[in-house]
C-alpha cells in the first residue's frame, strides 16, 4: 500500500485509543506493515489524547509536525489544534461536537467558535469534513458509539486499502457481543454521511 500515517487527536473518554487499536489491528489482519504510538496526558479526565498509526512501513511510532497525511479529530477544537501536524495536501475529518475542557466548564477559557474552528481547518485542508458525531451516534441509542462513526467514515473515504466491510467484520471480531450491533449501525452512519454530496 501507499504509505499512510494517520494522526488521531481527541480528549479523554471519547475512544479514541480505542479508535487507535482498532484502525491498527484491522490493518494487520490485512498484511499491512503498521507501527502505532501513543501520547496522552490526563485522559480520564478530558485531557487532550494523541494517538499514531503509521502504515506501509514506517519505522517510528510518532508523526511529526506537517507529517500527517490523514488527522481525525475526534473532538473539534483539539482537531484545531493538531493543525500543525497535517502535511501539505492532507485531509482532516472531525467530529463537529465540543467536549469543552474543564477550563472552559469553569469559566477560566471561552471556546472558541465552530466557525472559527472550520475556517481554520479548510485552511489546512480545503477537502476537510466535519461530522456530527454525537448525533448520529444518538440514533443507535448509545451515545459511546461517536467515534465508531468517525471510523465509519474514514474506512469508506477509499483512503485505505480496504474499505467499510473490512470495519464491519472487524467491530465483529473486537467489540464486546453487546454492543457490536450498536458499533455496526454507527459504523454505517458515518459512512452514509460522510459519501453525501457536500
Amino acid at each position: 500500500m501507499k504509505p499512510l500515517r494517520v494522526f488521531f487527536t481527541g480528549v479523554g473518554g471519547q475512544g479514541t485509543l480505542t479508535a487507535t487499536k482498532l484502525l491498527a489491528e484491522t490493518a494487520l489482519e490485512q498484511n499491512i506493515q503498521v507501527n502505532a504510538g501513543e501520547i496522552h496526558g490526563m485522559a480520564q479526565r478530558g485531557g487532550v489524547v494523541h494517538s499514531f498509526v503509521l502504515m506501509g512501513g514506517y519505522f517510528s511510532p510518532k508523526i511529526s509536525q506537517g507529517e500527517a497525511d490523514v488527522i481525525l479529530g475526534f473532538e473539534p477544537m483539539e482537531t484545531m489544534r493538531a493543525l500543525s501536524f497535517l502535511k501539505k495536501g492532507g485531509l482532516v475529518l472531525s467530529s463537529e461536537d465540543p467536549m469543552p475542557p474543564v477550563s472552559v466548564t469553569t469559566g477560566k477559557e471561552a471556546y472558541p467558535f465552530m466557525d472559527h474552528i472550520k475556517s481554520e481547518t479548510i485552511k489546512c485542508s480545503p477537502k476537510a469534513r466535519f461530522i456530527p458525531c454525537v448525533s448520529l451516534a444518538r440514533k443507535t441509542g448509545v451515545v459511546q458509539t461517536a467515534n465508531t462513526v468517525l471510523m465509519g467514515a474514514f474506512f469508506s473515504m477509499e483512503l485505505l486499502p480496504f474499505g467499510l466491510q473490512v470495519l464491519l467484520d472487524s467491530i465483529k471480531k473486537r467489540i464486546k457481543p453487546g454492543l457490536v450491533d450498536v458499533n455496526l449501525e454507527a459504523a454505517r452512519l458515518g459512512a452514509e454521511f460522510v459519501n453525501q454530496p457536500v
